[in-house]
Order: C-alpha cells, then sequence, then structure tokens
C-alpha cells in the first residue's frame, strides 16, 4: 500500500530543489557562454542543458551527480560553421559528434577502455586540445580589442574596449585566485558581471530587445541541415572532449568515493554524452559536455544525491522559457566576452600541455615529436587537404592526422628506448 509523503520527505524536496538551482547558478556563466559567442541562442542552450541532463541521468540509471552543459571544446568548429555554411548545417556536423561518442562507446563495450588510451594516447589528444586553444586565440584578442571574431569591423572603439575586456578579465582571474567557497566556483559569471557594470557608462549595452521581449516565450529552437562538409570537419573535434569525459568521471568519481568507471560504466556515461549532445545539437543547442565546475561544487558541498542534478536540470528547462533572460544575455557587449575569452581559451592550451607531461612519454622521441609537431602545424598553421568538393582543415584535419600517425607511424622497439 502507496503511503503519502511525509512533511519531512517535502523538506527534503524543497532543499534538494533549491541545491539543484545554486547548481545550475555555478554553471551558468560558462553555460551560456558558448552560445553567446558562437551565435546559437542562449535560451535553446538552457533547455538543452536541462534536457541532456535528464538524458544522461536516464542512461546512467541516476547514479552519477553531473549536469551536462555546453561543451567549450566545440567553440572554433562552431564559429567556423556559422560563418562557413550557416547554423543548421553546423547542427548536422554537431549531430554527427554526437554519434561518434555513441560508437566510441559500443567500442568501449565492446573491446574494453584499455584500446581507446591505446588508439588515443595523450601524444594524440594532448596537442588537439592545445591546437584548439591556439586557433582561437585571435578571436579572443579581437574582441577584446572591440573588433569582430575576424579583426575586419570595428565594433567598439579601442580604449573602452580594452578597459571593459581587462576588467572583466582581472575579476575572472582573481576570483579564480583569491576566492573562497562559492566565490572560486563562479569567477566567469563575476567576469560578466564587473565587465557589464564597466560597460555601462560607455553607453555599451543596449536594452531595447529586453524591453521588446516577451516574459515567457518557447526558445527559438533551429533544426539541422545535412552538410557532409560539416560533418568532416567537426567530427575529428570530438576526439579530444571524449578522452577528457573519462577525466571527469574519474574526478566524481573521487569526490564521491564511488568507481563510476566500472557501475554504471564509462561506456553508459559516454552513450550519455553522446545522446545528449544530439539531443541538444537538433534542436539548436551546443553539444553536452560534463561540467568540472558543477564536480567542484559537489565537492566544496558533500552533497553527493543524483537528484539534485536533476533539479538543476529542471531548473535550465524553466529558465529557458523566460525570453527576457535570453534578451538580457544577448545585451553584454562583445569586449566582456572578449576579456574573458583570452583566459579561457589559453586554459584550452593549458589543459593540453598538462595532458602531455603528465603522460610519461618522452616527447622529444622521434615517433612522438612526429605526432605532435605535425598536429600542431597542421592545425594552428592552416594546413587544407582538398579532393574536388572534399575538404578538411583547421581542428578537423588535425584530430584525423594525430589519429593516422598514431596508428601508421612504427613504434621504437625496447632495445631502442633503452638506447636512448
Amino acid at each position: 500500500m502507496l503511503q503519502d509523503p511525509s512533511p519531512s520527505d517535502y523538506q527534503f524536496r524543497l532543499r534538494d530543489s533549491l541545491i539543484g538551482a545554486q547548481m545550475l547558478f555555478v554553471a551558468f556563466g560558462a553555460l551560456v557562454l558558448v552560445p553567446l559567442l558562437t551565435g546559437l541562442d542562449a535560451n535553446v542552450a538552457l533547455f538543452t542543458a536541462g534536457a541532456g541532463t535528464l538524458v544522461f541521468q536516464v542512461l546512467t540509471r541516476r547514479m552519477v551527480p553531473v549536469f551536462l552543459a555546453s561543451s567549450f571544446a566545440f567553440i572554433a568548429p562552431i564559429l567556423y560553421g556559422v560563418q562557413t555554411w550557416g547554423v543548421p548545417a553546423t547542427l548536422c556536423g554537431l549531430v554527427a559528434a554526437g554519434f561518434f561518442y555513441v560508437i566510441l562507446s559500443l567500442f568501449i563495450r565492446w573491446r574494453g577502455v584499455g584500446t581507446l588510451q591505446r588508439l588515443l594516447p595523450p601524444v594524440v589528444t594532448g596537442p588537439v586540445i592545445m591546437v584548439i586553444g591556439l586557433v582561437l586565440a585571435p578571436v579572443a584578442v579581437n574582441l577584446a580589442l572591440g573588433r569582430s571574431g575576424d579583426g575586419a569591423v570595428e565594433l567598439v572603439a579601442r580604449g573602452p574596449a580594452l578597459l571593459v575586456s581587462m576588467g572583466a578579465l582581472t575579476t575572472v582571474v582573481l576570483a579564480s585566485l583569491l576566492g573562497r567557497g562559492f566565490v572560486r566556483l563562479v569567477p566567469i559569471l563575476l567576469g560578466i558581471g564587473v565587465g557589464y557594470v564597466l560597460a555601462l557608462p560607455f553607453g555599451l549595452v543596449d536594452f531595447s530587445g529586453v524591453r521588446d521581449a516577451a516574459w515567457l516565450a518557447l526558445p527559438a529552437f533551429v533544426l539541422p541541415e545535412w552538410n557532409w562538409r560539416a560533418v568532416l570537419f567537426i567530427v575529428p573535434v570530438a576526439i579530444a572532449p571524449a578522452i577528457e569525459h573519462f577525466g571527469d568521471i574519474l574526478a566524481i568519481s573521487s569526490v564521491t568515493e564511488r568507481n563510476y568507471l566500472k557501475n554504471p560504466g564509462v561506456h553508459r556515461t559516454l552513450m550519455g554524452d553522446g545522446l545528449a549532445t544530439i539531443l541538444a545539437s537538433s534542436l539548436g543547442g551546443p553539444p553536452n559536455t560534463t561540467y568540472s565546475e558543477v564536480t567542484g561544487a559537489v565537492a566544496l558541498t558533500r552533497l553527493t544525491n543524483p537528484a539534485i542534478m536533476t533539479w538543476a536540470a529542471l531548473s535550465a528547462i524553466c529558465l529557458s522559457f523566460v525570453d527576457k533572460l535570453g534578451a538580457l544575455l544577448r545585451t553584454i557587449p562583445t569586449p566582456v566576452m572578449g576579456g574573458i575569452m583570452l583566459l579561457l581559451f589559453g586554459a584550452i592550451l593549458v589543459v593540453g600541455l598538462s595532458s602531455l607531461a603528465r603522460c610519461g612519454e618522452d616527447l622529444m622521441e622521434p615517433r612522438n615529436l612526429a605526432i605532435i609537431s605535425l598536429i600542431v602545424v597542421f592545425g594552428v598553421g592552416g594546413m587544407t587537404f582538398s579532393a574536388g568538393q572534399f575538404v578538411i582543415e583547421g581542428i578537423g584535419l588535425a584530430g584525423l592526422l594525430g589519429v593516422l600517425l598514431n596508428l601508421l607511424l612504427p613504434r621504437p622497439s625496447r632495445s631502442a628506448r633503452e638506447a636512448r
């Protein structure tokens, strides 16, 4: 016989819902940053982050306390794709990246995690992550100086732009270094806030869009359109965040003292990530990934109940229907975003360097030297391969090249390694 919930049950649910809203606040700055930088809709990103987290929870039997939202690794390909093919075609490539995760998860279930680690070692994934940061660096500098991402158009005068961008950057750095507790978890949000306030006296903020926006409205969903060039360009980029996924699952396992690599299994977590990305990209949102900021909040609060992430996901979905929120986010001036991007894209580079430093390999060994150097130079230098209408370049080319070189280049014998 079913019993009615007791008052204490309602109290726990209310507490969990408030904590879940706090977890969303931790992720909010990074979550909306990706769509704001790439031209996607922030309200759609909120909706797909919430929906994607719920999909992940279903796949992992609600065992893992993580929140999924906009992936930074795809900023560069989305920027390029939107400028080259438009939003719907770019979404097609992002959907394909989600299917790549799904195929990879099935491969892991069949062959085990070790096989994937041999196929995609740090000497491949580390340089690919570095290329993402290096390719994005000029975009960050241009926006911080008040120009468009390609530097062709001046949007804001150089002086006010530098003051605003450096103020936002300084806030993020100080919050990261000196912040304590909750403050340290939301440096991007604080940076956006300070930059926004600095921009107001210069007249860089236009509130007309906020006044005209409705309070409640359906998010502006966009459906993907088939474009094989976008697929070939974006799918290789998914190699790096797929490997990072293991690090994220290891991190939350360490925080909760549970082995999620075994139960529910990394094949399930990666499958959840892939299906969440497919759902997000099919509706016009950026690809989803597990958020380390939220993992940090879990470590700080010691609240490891996955139900809290359910409430965070539901809060994101509810906020996505507040049209004035999306309009307000669109008023954030370009230099504010540029200042934050200076640190953000540099941090992506450092993640790649850290991956190489920790791998324990001799980076000057000829095979490793060839793989790393060619990935970086091809990716950053703008190398392009084409055959008829087939074209592959940039980060996609760098990722594919790294995988091929790792498979084809002969490995040194043990005697050769010992001789060195």
